[in-house]
């Protein structure tokens, strides 16, 4: 059984995650806290496998308690939090500090059994992660050159699939690719508002341009345009101009936006012109959709087990056999522009 501290503030809360959870045969839900000092003795008391937290609550923030988990008994943690805008701004600090998942709380279009599924999922993944202290510098590579600068870039399409680790994952890639890379299009499993903050912050970081995709951009040579929370991103063709179509629909793979979605648009309308890449994440999300681009010969990669958080995505790629490459986080800007 998967052991799980539910922290928040509201009594509510706590109970629908509670019964949520009881769902789910292989999680149990050991305790919860009202605030991070009845958390900590809980931590202390029942060495949980898994926390859940909060970012607003009272007598300590969320962020400062996280920062005091990692520093003292560091452990898999999942935010789930109310994703305003601000609240997305503080949900990507606390993946800096150590949380390795972000979560939506029901609300919206967002179900009860939605969130419920999606939680259960990620405590699985977070349950099978090391959590190491972390390095301190990250970004102080983020610049380094890669060879092969693209000089025609017109009909090419870089389709990039990640989940869990994704954010970190794509940041190291994404830092290094040369302002004249082709054009990107990525699905992260993500809440919606977070997204927006995600881009915003790379965007600060990169060399090409990143945004939250919207309905009718184009994807143009050093951009990256990563699909919204809660809603589909697919590839779309008008003659030469390659563009996006943004909308809602049922769940795949329990994801919104899936993977699967993005890479059939992209075998679809880029065909030989594209590239598909599978990074970090529980499930088999992406799987599907890197058999269709293969079959429409587009060039394939995988990031390999002993560089991904969960191995579950590319490992289901690479079961399919059309994965033409397996390589690691490190290797991966330079493999996408060999193949490009």
């Amino acid at each position: 059984m998967i052991r799980v501290l539910v922290v928040d503030d509201s009594a509510i809360v706590r109970k629908i995650f509670t019964e949520q959870l009881s769902q789910a045969k292989d999680i149990e839900v050991v305790a919860t806290a009202p605030d991070p000092f009845v958390a900590r003795d809980k931590i202390n008391e029942l060495n949980p496998d898994v926390v859940t937290l909060d970012i607003e609550m009272p007598r300590m923030d969320g962020i400062t308690f996280l920062k005091k988990i990692m520093a003292n008994r560091p452990m898999p943690v999942i935010i789930v939090s109310s994703l305003t805008p601000k609240g997305s701004a503080m949900a990507l600090e606390a993946m800096d500090c150590g949380a390795v998942e972000v979560l939506a709380k029901p609300g919206g279009s967002f179900s009860v059994g939605e969130m419920g599924a999606q939680l259960a999922e990620k405590i699985r993944a977070a349950s099978r992660i090391k959590v190491l202290k972390r390095m301190p510098n990250r970004e102080s590579g983020a610049m380094a050159s890669i060879k092969g600068a693209i000089t025609q870039t017109t009909n090419k399409v870089i389709a990039i699939g990640s989940s869990t680790g994704g954010t970190e994952a794509l940041r190291d890639i994404l830092t290094r690719m040369p302002p004249d890379s082709p054009g990107i299009v990525v699905a992260q499993h993500m809440p919606a508002n977070f997204t927006k903050a995600f881009a915003d912050r790379l965007n600060g970081l990169c060399r090409i341009q990143i945004k939250e995709g919207a309905a009718n951009d184009s994807v143009l040579p050093g951009t990256c345009l990563i699909a919204p929370g809660n809603f589909h991103m697919l590839l779309k063709r008008s003659g030469a101009r390659y563009f996006v179509e943004v909308r809602s629909g049922p769940m795949v793979h329990h994801q919104r936006p899936a993977v699967d979605v993005l890479f059939k648009s992209v075998a679809k309308y880029a065909g030989a012109n594209a590239v598909g890449v599978i990074l970090t994440g529980m499930g088999s999300d992406g799987a599907e959709g890197i058999k269709v681009m293969k079959q429409a010969g587009a060039k394939t990669l995988a990031q390999d087990e002993a560089s991904c958080i969960v191995f579950g995505m590319p490992k289901e790629a690479i079961k399919t056999g059309c994965v033409d490459k397996v390589v690691s986080l490190r290797n991966m800007p330079q493999s996408i522009l060999d193949m490009v």
